[in-house]
């Protein structure tokens, strides 16, 4: 019986130093293919590492269905423990410089998941290679010199690969930037579910489908929102992230010149608002200018833009909708919201989970871009990344 007991324990020994030696070689390859350096992986896998590959396929069978079922707070925890952290200290160095960058980011959020998902498409550059064409969204309507951030999530990206390279994907870095911008300017914190993989391809066409315009009615707003499992509580608590942030003035120019082709303004807005407006967007005027959506708090995330809905100061005319349009819905639940802080947090948390469940890539799906601007490609080299369901890297 020692005899065997020591020989179960010889045994152990040589299957743990194994695993320490195939990880170390791991970290080697992930590290020379971030460099651009060739390098082709052996077939050769020892016992342990397919047993875990199994579980994790068994682990996604079982979990599949909803996007929340297979994401999870504790994601990262072993695999890159201070990752939220890391989020957080480069987004307060951002905005000692922008105050607007806040906004910029949970927008990248909004963005990204109402376009095939939450799967850091919106990130993807204009490229063409031998393996992949990318058609970037960063060029939709939506976005198209107006969604900014880009900056700020390369910086992130950055100081997560300096302490657990390849682990932590874009889409999460979104997710999780998002949930940090919010806290950070005053509003509520919640726990991120994380677990996202990022997607290999973009689609500019959807994104101008998908991405809600400026100009929606109430119920064009609606549709838009539906079709990607958010209902009419959703649309008005996901807009309150209009209470922070600004807008450029040919995302509402219509509303003060010639709305609907009538040639004359939007009979919704507040007069006072309208004159304010016009002397800062003029007709014919420098269509890039920025306003804020919030004149009173710009840079605070409260429930001050349901106040403004109030005395018709909503900025877009999709904001203005929720409240003016006659026998609506939404409108109970914006003088809830304007009178009720708490209330708005609440749903705005509860609706910014739901969004961010949408049709995420898990599992094997997808990669974890070593870059969030491209995929990875030949420039990176064969050895690519998988990750287990609790964030360890892996060779495939």
């Amino acid at each position: 019986m020692k005899q065997q007991r020591q020989a179960q324990m010889l045994n152990e020994g040589r299957e743990e130093r194994g695993k320490e030696w195939w990880w170390a070689v791991g970290v080697i390859l992930l590290e020379l293919a971030s460099c651009g350096v060739m390098v082709v992986v052996g077939a050769q896998e020892n016992k342990e590492q397919k047993k875990d590959e199994r579980e994790h396929t068994k682990t996604d069978q079982t979990s599949a269905g909803s996007g929340d079922a297979q994401l999870t707070p504790t994601f990262y925890d072993e695999s890159c423990p201070n990752a939220t952290s890391i989020v957080r200290g480069v987004i307060q160095e951002a905005l000692q410089t922008d105050p607007r960058i806040a906004a910029s980011l949970i927008r990248l959020h909004f963005h990204d998941c109402f376009v095939n998902g939450c799967d850091g498409s919106i990130l993807l550059d204009n490229s063409t290679s031998s393996t992949s064409t990318i058609d970037s969204e960063k060029t939709a309507f939506a976005n198209n010199n107006s969604a900014r951030g880009f900056d700020v999530v390369d910086s992130i990206k950055t100081a997560l690969k300096n302490a657990c390279p390849a682990i932590v994907s874009c889409a999460d870095i979104l997710a999780i930037a998002a949930e940090e911008s919010v806290a950070l300017s005053g509003g509520p914190s919640w726990t991120v579910l994380l677990g996202r993989r990022d997607s290999t391809t973009a689609n500019r066409t959807a994104a101008n489908a998908a991405i809600p315009a400026p100009t929606l009615t109430l119920d064009g707003l609606k549709a838009n929102f539906l079709a990607v499992g958010l209902n009419t509580t959703d649309l008005v608590a996901l807009s309150g992230a209009h209470t922070f942030g600004r807008a450029r003035c040919q995302s509402f120019t219509n509303r003060l010149y010639n709305f609907s082709g009538t040639g004359s303004p939007d009979q919704t807005l507040n007069s006072t608002y309208l004159e304010t407006l016009s002397e800062i967007c003029p007709q014919n005027g420098n269509s890039s200018v920025l306003t804020n959506f919030d004149p009173v708090t710009p840079d605070t995330f409260d429930a001050n833009y349901f106040s403004n809905l109030q005395v018709q100061k909503g900025l877009l005319q999709s904001d203005q909708e929720l409240f003016s349009t006659s026998g609506a819905d939404t409108i109970d639940i914006v003088n809830d919201f304007s009178t009720n802080q708490s209330a708005f947090f609440e749903s705005f948390v509860e609706s910014m989970i739901k969004m961010g469940n949408i049709s995420p890539l898990t599992g094997t799906d997808g990669e974890i871009r070593l870059n969030c601007r491209r995929v990875n490609g030949d420039s990176y080299g064969s050895a690519a990344t998988l990750l287990t369901k609790n964030g360890r890297r892996k060779l495939s």
